[in-house]
């Protein structure tokens, strides 16, 4: 079997930083197209429906995101996985690693979704969200977990095409459901007047056809990883591998979700206003973060294949080029938002106090955005690598232990206007232990995964 099919990306040879930065471009206008339909949902219900379904689509994201993040971080280890054996030249195992994965997804779906659909009301208690956003936020949250097996099947063929090197394909997935989720976001809402129930399935319609249309093209123009998810065939040494990898990938995001959640839970406390303009700064920071994300993933592919082709000084000049790129683009978005936020925070909604609840989050957030960059990709690479246990432990330590407590710290003594500096003082106490560990080596120590004994 062919070990450069269509699309497919060798990385063990040629430039490093051209690798990373092609390979990152489609997974950045990926996550850019996800991001804007992400930001219609928000302007739709902003400007057409009220505060209140404003508020309620910001509060999903993160329940949906913690949800969904163990399935993510499965498709993470499958990355790392299938990219080292790819770098190895070990086609055969990359097939069985692509069944076993779906076999995995297909078993734990349903179980999830129903897990999702049980603990909607608890999460909106423990966020104390504002009553006259409750009704809303309960009627999109069930209606996207209901629908939570296309965002997870999704992910699921995302990571496996990025293990090979293969971006741009993914793109492709992911413009269907874009266009697709903007129509149904105009036509239920706007024409409808469905409010945030039409914006809930639009989505969830999205993101399915997105799926199952990935599932149809991967299997006709990608032969050599033939997807096959009825046939349930199984490898428990590579099931090993991936949730050796994955398991606390998954966890590290359903966490930092959790985490994202508490700050939430303190925004609310000072009104629907103030969690509205949270909401829209915090979608903003996102959009800016898109970059460094995309990066992150290309690294990680990057490392994966090459420390299966074991070629360690390759892996070198591949983080020192992506720490490069991440840290220019985060200083150019530090000077965009901090210059035009009010502006962009005023496009979602024309309340003076939701735009200055939104500009106050960028102003203590942005001057922290470089050394968060480079905490993200050294994490990256050293998942890649196939260590997944310390990223997961520096994360829960600089993104919950500290970053969580300092932000009520702040609230609670100095007020909601210096309360958001807590989480750029955790990203800096993560960038400090990422450091020491990363030239430490001991990330290195697993070597290729295509020299152990399965």
């Amino acid at each position: 079997m062919s070990k450069h099919g269509r699309g497919l990306r060798d990385m063990t040879v040629g430039s490093p930083a051209g690798h990373i930065f092609f390979f990152a471009l489609p997974l950045l206008m990926g996550s850019f197209l996800q991001q804007l339909y992400n930001m219609v949902d928000s302007w739709v219900v902003g400007n057409y429906v009220g505060d209140a379904a404003l508020a309620a689509v910001g509060v999903g994201f993160p329940v949906i995101f913690m949800f969904t993040s163990l399935f993510m971080g499965l498709a993470n280890g499958a990355t790392v996985v299938i990219s080292q054996y790819y770098g190895a030249g070990r086609m055969d195992r990359v097939q069985n690693a692509v069944d076993t994965v779906y076999s995995t997804l297909l078993v734990a779906a349903v179980p999830v979704t129903v897990f999702a659909l049980l603990m909607v009301k608890p999460l909106l208690f423990i966020l104390r969200v504002d009553q006259t956003a409750y009704h809303e936020s309960w009627v999109y949250m069930m209606i996207v977990c209901a629908g939570l097996v296309g965002t997870i099947g999704y992910n699921t063929n995302a990571g496996i095409l990025n293990g090979l090197g293969n971006s741009r394909t993914t793109l492709l997935f992911l413009s269907i459901a874009a266009v697709m989720n903007i129509i149904l976001d105009l036509v239920l809402v706007l024409k409808g007047g469905m409010g945030v129930a039409g914006v809930a399935i639009g989505t969830v319609i999205s993101q399915t056809f997105s799926w199952v249309f990935g599932l149809i093209y991967i299997n006709r123009y990608y032969p050599e990883i033939t997807i096959r998810p009825l046939r349930f065939r199984f490898d428990r040494g590579l099931f090993r591998q991936v949730m050796r990898i994955g398991l606390p990938a998954g966890l590290q995001m359903s966490l930092v979700s959790i985490g994202v959640m508490l700050v939430m839970s303190k925004a609310n406390t000072f009104g629907k206003a103030f969690t509205a303009g949270y909401n829209v700064g915090n979608r903003l920071d996102q959009t800016a973060f898109l970059v460094v994300q995309a990066l992150t993933n290309s690294i990680t592919a990057f490392v994966g294949q090459n420390t299966g082709a074991r070629k360690p000084e390759r892996v070198n000049q591949g983080v020192k080029a992506t720490i490069l790129m991440a840290s220019g683009w985060s200083l150019l978005m530090t000077l965009t938002l901090l210059t035009t936020g009010h502006v962009l925070v005023g496009f979602f909604s024309p309340k003076k106090e939701v735009v200055e609840s939104g500009f106050l989050y960028l102003r203590c957030v942005m001057p922290f955005y470089v050394p968060f960059s480079i905490f993200f990709c050294l994490n990256g690479a050293m998942r890649g690598a196939g260590d997944s246990l310390f990223p997961f432990i520096n994360s829960v330590i600089s993104l919950i232990l500290l970053r969580v407590p300092l932000v009520y710290l702040l609230a609670n003594h100095f007020g909601p206007q210096v309360m958001y500096y807590g989480i750029g003082i955790g990203w800096c106490a993560g960038l400090v232990i990422c450091t020491v560990y990363f030239f430490s080596g001991r990330w290195r120590r697993r070597g290729s995964l295509a020299d152990e004994n399965l």
